[in-house]
């Protein structure tokens, strides 16, 4: 089944931006146009506004209360339209697996979006995209990320691990959750989320364990939030280190002294930084094809998005 990523039209290249442009991101359009189908958005066109338009921003009134107001005439305000369509818009995106937002937007920023007051004065850049923080309350879980922080390699693969891991989950639950059905996708992810959050790794176990706690739906929308907030965290040398040494303990009895001594001396070679993850992770899987192993091969730490996408090389 496609993959449906939400995204910001303009972010996409349409000509939809307050000055009558663009902000393309090169990534989204020629890399993962590829693996995707993008649900593009545009929330003040949406809402009628005109392109060019004029430039708006997010106005905290004396009861502080945010609102959608036009810069350089506050008194014209787009809070109720734009609170209308949010409303009509969020129901429709179910199906998503992920959300690309367009940076320092006041409809769909992520963070850091300009916030003033109510005399028109900058209290900082500490709010949140009024489209993009009603987005985030409704769907606590979804992958989302900014076009700016795309350009960092760290927040692209971190974006990326969490899209596709968004999506199989989708998929395994396609036909109605069953705490057999997660059991079998927290085992496909265990060392994935060891990779992100070691502590998460030790909470979420302890939840599929006390499965039978909680109501389906309450033990799905727990364990789906915690999951995407844990590997919401960036994965580290050390942490991914002590994944690979977890790793070789199940290749122990089947591998000769060279071979091991071979694994152990890479894995050495990527906690000291001399060579990129992918390095012991191609050894791991030559190991794998000479020795078959059915819970490793099922690991997603392996292999938790397209290889094409070049994202650990």
């Amino acid at each position: 089944m496609t993959i449906k990523v939400g995204i910001s039209a303009c972010v996409l290249g349409d000509k939809v931006r307050f000055d009558g442009g663009h902000k393309a991101s090169a990534f989204c359009t020629s890399v993962l146009s590829d693996h995707v189908q993008y649900v593009p958005v545009c929330p003040e066109v949406a809402i009628g506004m005109p392109v060019p338009r004029p430039a708006i921003r997010l106005q905290l009134d004396n009861e502080e209360q945010v609102h959608l107001v036009r810069s350089k005439e506050p008194s014209i305000d787009h809070t109720q339209q734009m609170k209308a369509f949010i409303e009509q818009k969020l129901p429709q995106l179910t199906q998503l697996s992920g959300y690309i937002v367009c940076a320092k937007s006041p409809s769909c920023g992520m963070e850091r979006v300009r916030l003033f007051d109510a005399n028109g004065h900058k209290l900082g850049k500490i709010g949140v995209g009024m489209y993009t923080k009603a987005l985030m309350q409704r769907y606590p879980w979804l992958p989302i990320e900014e076009d700016g922080r795309l350009f960092d390699a760290e927040h692209k693969e971190n974006f990326i691990t969490r899209l596709f891991a968004c999506h199989d989950y989708q998929q395994m639950m396609l036909d109605g959750f069953t705490v057999g059905k997660l059991v079998k996708f927290h085992s496909k992810y265990k060392f994935l989320v060891l990779a992100h959050h070691p502590v998460a790794y030790r909470e979420l176990g302890r939840l599929v364990a006390q499965a039978k706690l909680f109501s389906a739906k309450e033990l799905e929308l727990r364990y789906l939030t915690d999951f995407m907030n844990a590997l919401k965290k960036l994965s580290s040398r050390k942490n991914h280190t002590n994944v690979l040494q977890h790793l070789q303990g199940f290749l122990k009895h089947v591998l000769n002294e060279q071979a091991k001594k071979e694994l152990s001396e890479t894995i050495t070679k990527y906690r000291l930084g001399y060579v990129p993850l992918l390095a012991p992770i191609t050894l791991f899987k030559h190991y794998l094809a000479l020795h078959p192993n059915q819970y490793l091969s099922e690991q997603r730490y392996f292999d938790p998005y397209p290889e094409s996408l070049g994202l650990r090389a």
